[in-house]
């Protein structure tokens, strides 16, 4: 009835199995060259109601996205276009040199988000979650003390209250939570960026918000998918801080300690939801990231001072023998 060019004699519908969002998406194939993403969305879920406004929004920025060809509010259907299905993530055994080009694209698409003037956030803002503050850094740190250190790892809550109530763990939300902020897609990361023809795409934006700048650089540098090295996330660093002087923006001596502690906090935030995902939603594939992830936050964590507590807690469950 919507789409009345295109081919339904031989209509295949197949289930798109990734992530662990309540929505359900569903590749339409009605010839070789015509598909289509269908989007199922739950309706009690205000932020999936905003998906089409963001879609649209992106695209009036010149931000790569999947085009918007139809929405049923309604049903809570949203028919998409279909940009393939190589992800930043399924490249990850390619060489530096392939991968480089695609990860530099990425940060393009994402540095045109972090540009977008601050009027415009304050006109978007109806459309989008809350905005990150302090309340919010301290939800992703007890996020992952619940769900991550007790859930998984079996620490006594008498012992994950006294690492919560560290005083670092609260300043660093102050202190984040003081910083300027511009439009964050918050879950930045491989298997929310498609590569189509050799540029980045971004997928999965519907949690978008105010935020910080360096939550978005160090989701994709510290992906618990993608182990980068040190000097692959080092250029990627330098790249980033290139492309926002070249656009007028410098980027301080202040980048690298908003980084790590951002860092931090999305290694927390991803922690928590493998645990909540995997052992509440029974979604058991995302446990396998967890040990990977725990030591990267092991790592991060070792450098700030006064959390040698947290540090040292992440070693004890990190050396114990897993089987996820």
């Amino acid at each position: 009835m919507h789409f009345p060019l295109l081919d339904v004699t031989d209509v295949k519908i197949r289930p798109i199995e990734k992530g662990g969002s309540d929505r359900k998406f569903y590749r339409i194939r009605c010839s070789p060259n015509q598909t289509l993403i269908l989007v199922k969305y739950n309706l009690e879920r205000q932020e999936n109601r905003h998906y089409v406004e963001i879609a649209k929004f992106l695209e009036t920025y010149g931000i790569r996205a999947p085009k918007i060809y139809f929405h049923d509010a309604a049903e809570g259907l949203i028919w998409i276009e279909d940009l393939g299905e190589r992800d930043l993530y399924s490249y990850r055994r390619e060489s530096w040199l392939v991968r480089r080009a695609f990860y530099e694209s990425a940060l393009d698409e994402i540095i045109k988000l972090h540009r977008v003037p601050e009027s415009v956030c304050v006109e978007m803002k109806e459309h989008l979650p809350a905005e990150f503050n302090a309340a919010l850094y301290r939800w992703e740190q007890r996020y992952f003390f619940n769900n991550c250190l007790g859930r998984f790892f079996n620490v006594s809550e008498s012992k994950r209250k006294e690492l919560a109530a560290l005083p670092s763990l609260r300043e660093i939300a102050k202190r984040l939570a003081s910083l300027p902020r511009v439009l964050v897609h918050r879950d930045f990361q491989s298997q929310n960026i498609i590569i189509q023809n050799g540029q980045a795409n971004l997928i999965d934006f519907q949690g978008m918000r105010p935020g910080l700048a360096e939550y978005d650089v160090a989701s994709l540098l510290f992906d618990p998918y993608v182990e980068l090295s040190a000097a692959e996330r080092s250029e990627l660093i330098g790249y980033y801080r290139q492309k926002q002087t070249n656009n007028g923006r410098r980027v301080n001596g202040q980048f690298d300690d908003t980084l790590q502690l951002c860092a931090m906090q999305r290694m927390m935030q991803a922690l928590g939801a493998y645990g909540f995902l995997g052992l509440v939603r029974g979604h058991e594939h995302f446990l396998q990231y967890i040990p990977g992830a725990t030591r990267s936050l092991r790592g991060i964590v070792g450098e700030i001072e006064d959390l040698k507590p947290l540090a040292s807690i992440l070693a004890d469950v990190g050396s114990s023998d897993l089987s996820v």
